[in-house]
């Protein structure tokens, strides 16, 4: 029979780092809220997260792997690029993504991806506790279910 190994919601005594972006604050801050929300009703003590706040998306990698080196579970790096006019979107979204997954791969702890990608500021604001819910809270659940499944290996 085979055997599955997962990991579970129970975050009591978790230490969970935060790298969030300035840059569209009016959604990061709402990714955040959500994020912390769902750690502390999950069991993470206030007194165990700690966030870091960088200039824009572009920063977070840098920011993501300087915070490995702390004592914290997992890293969740929270930010929202939204298209304008020019190919600027392509270029911070990408190297934000392809930086958060180098950081990711090399550490330790899970470090998860909570940066928004959005056509326009309405669908941002949809994922951001709109009508799409709060993909800071979806990262929050997943950090916590990363670090019970790491402990499981």
């Amino acid at each position: 029979m085979a055997k599955f190994i997962e990991g579970d919601l129970n975050a009591s005594g978790l230490k969970i780092g935060f790298v969030v972006s300035r840059f569209n604050v009016f959604i990061t801050e709402h990714l955040l809220s959500g994020a912390i929300d769902e750690l502390v009703k999950h069991g993470v003590d206030d007194n165990d997260i700690e966030v870091i706040r960088v200039p824009g998306a572009f920063e977070i990698p840098l920011a993501a792997k300087k915070l490995c080196s702390r004592k914290n579970d997992a890293i969740i790096c929270l930010g929202a690029v939204i298209r304008g006019e020019t190919p600027h979107f392509e270029y911070v979204a990408s190297e934000a993504a392809r930086g958060i997954a180098s950081v990711a791969r090399a550490a330790d702890i899970p470090v998860m991806f909570g940066v928004l990608t959005t056509d326009n500021v309405t669908q941002a604001t949809d994922r951001a506790g709109g009508k799409c819910g709060n993909k800071g809270a979806e990262a929050a659940l997943a950090a916590i279910e990363m670090v019970t499944l790491c402990k499981k290996l």
